[in-house]
């Protein structure tokens, strides 16, 4: 307790996504791109032996972090450090660990298979999110809501198709990590300015046999795409990029908890709220969104780290430079611990989301009487009346009733006020009837439908196989 630890390990990440990033996964990933390469420069001609390579793989796991350490401290390299690590355990293998590579060839190969590995672990719970979002969107299609504009009470909509506002984000967000997913290349081998130049010796020359390297071993990882050239390093827009990405998602997020915020201050939806759970420890009533909140702290965390990519990206010198280091290894994790909380927490919420149609149904009452002025306007014009005329009537009888809701607190009499007025020659009857919120809510219905089939449960059936989550929150 002596000692600071990262809250997203502690308190929001998952276990999948932290061990993406642990150590352990990191440098057994090394281990296996050493192995990797030197098998395939064994099947190209280099003088490597099955022996040497069947003592590496029986230590890949076998890995003396302290011993590390002491090296690292040695060399100031912590790429040589677990080199000579390695070497250690696998003696006979020594000689021909890391030949003809530079450190990036393992440090920025594991980045981009963690790269990759940390998106699907998110699209699990990205598509997880579009479907409970999907589904509550069909279920409240046809249930009225009042709009808001400007926070301002404005024409009404439904509780499902506002989720399709949400929904929609989340679509885009799903197909820019599609097409991450699918033009993400990797590094492979390149050497150590990106000419191969250390290959050219090895192999006497033979470019094919460089090509060979390269592609083999990137299929090896599960890449099909492989950068053409490079410097020492990938290009870093790939950081920049996916940041971006999370970035993005992190937005869609944050949109959402503070549309849930304002609708729970409101008591028509609120986030789940459990048996035991205390919202204040001083007002013992409170039910604080601390969810949404969660969520709307960690988004900004977020999208403050797509500034940090950038600027990396942007100011690499030539083939290659350090400055990227430090940042790269605090920025691309955390960004992606901290999107992977964020989804686990919307999950969890939508798992127990709860809506007051009653509540809701309350506040529009309240305000639908202002929004049938237009269509008594044209009734009565249609009735032959005068268009100015009416509306002064209109206005009058809107402001006086206006006034004793702002003012007196009382109930909004408007249509009572039409009803009783003499001088308007409407069908009475009639105006009753058309009150009835579902004739102010447009095509909402519809376009829910539509929208979810035509754009959501496509998303949804291509990834059928990863349906399904627990979205239980540590604390």
């Amino acid at each position: 307790m002596n000692s600071y630890k990262n809250p997203l390990e502690e308190r929001y990440s998952s276990e999948e996504m932290l061990f993406n990033f642990s150590h352990n996964n990191k440098f057994r990933t090394w281990r296996k791109l050493w192995i990797a390469l030197a098998e395939i420069e064994k099947d190209l001609g280099l003088e490597i032996t099955d022996e040497q390579i069947a003592e590496l793989k029986a230590n890949v796991e076998n890995i003396d972090y302290d011993k590390a350490a002491e090296y690292e401290k040695k060399f100031r390299h912590d790429v040589m450090a677990h080199v000579h690590t390695y070497g250690d355990v696998a003696p006979s293998a020594k000689g021909i660990i890391h030949l003809g590579a530079t450190s990036a060839f393992v440090g920025d190969n594991t980045d981009l298979i963690q790269i990759r590995d940390g998106l699907l672990i998110l699209k699990k719970k990205l598509v997880n999110v579009i479907k409970n979002l999907a589904d509550f969107a069909i279920q409240y299609k046809d249930l009225p809501t009042l709009g808001f504009t400007h926070f301002q009470p404005a024409q009404l909509t439904t509780v499902g198709k506002r989720a399709t506002l949400w929904l929609q984000s989340l679509v885009l967000d799903i197909e820019e990590l599609d097409f991450f997913l699918e033009t993400l290349r990797f590094r492979g081998v390149k050497g150590t300015t990106g000419t191969a130049a250390s290959f050219l010796e090895l192999f006497n020359g033979d470019y094919s046999k460089v090509k060979h390297l390269d592609k083999e071993l990137s299929k090896r990882f599960g890449f099909e795409k492989v950068f053409g050239v490079s410097g020492q390093t990938y290009d870093r827009k790939i950081d920049a990029k996916v940041v971006a990405l999370l970035g993005n998602i992190a937005q869609s997020a944050h949109k959402f908890t503070n549309d849930l915020r304002l609708l729970q201050n409101l008591k028509e939806i609120e986030e789940p709220f459990e048996k035991n759970q205390i919202g204040s420890s001083a007002m013992a009533y409170k039910r604080n969104p601390m969810r949404s909140e969660r969520i709307g702290a960690l988004a900004k965390y977020v999208m403050s780290l797509t500034t940090s990519s950038a600027m990396v990206a942007s100011t690499q010198w030539f083939e290659r430079t350090l400055d990227d280091s430090a940042n790269k290894r605090l920025t691309i994790p955390q960004a992606f611990l901290a999107v992977d909380a964020i989804l686990l927490i919307w999950n969890n919420i939508m798992n127990g989301i709860v809506v007051y149609p009653n509540r809701i149904n309350k506040h529009i009452e309240e305000e639908l009487p202002f929004m049938a002025t237009e269509y008594i306007i044209m009734e009565e014009v249609k009735a032959g009346g005068d268009r100015q005329e009416i509306h002064e009537v209109i206005r009058v009888h809107s402001m006086e009733a206006s006034k004793k809701v702002k003012e007196e607190g009382k109930e909004n009499d408007l249509i009572e006020r039409i009803l009783n007025d003499s001088s308007l020659k409407l069908d009475k009857s009639k105006l009753k009837e058309v009150l009835d919120p579902k004739n102010f809510i447009g095509f909402a219905p519809i376009q829910t439908e539509e929208f979810i089939k035509n754009e959501v449960q496509p998303i949804i059936d291509q990834n059928q196989d990863l349906i399904g989550l627990e979205a239980d929150l540590k604390v």
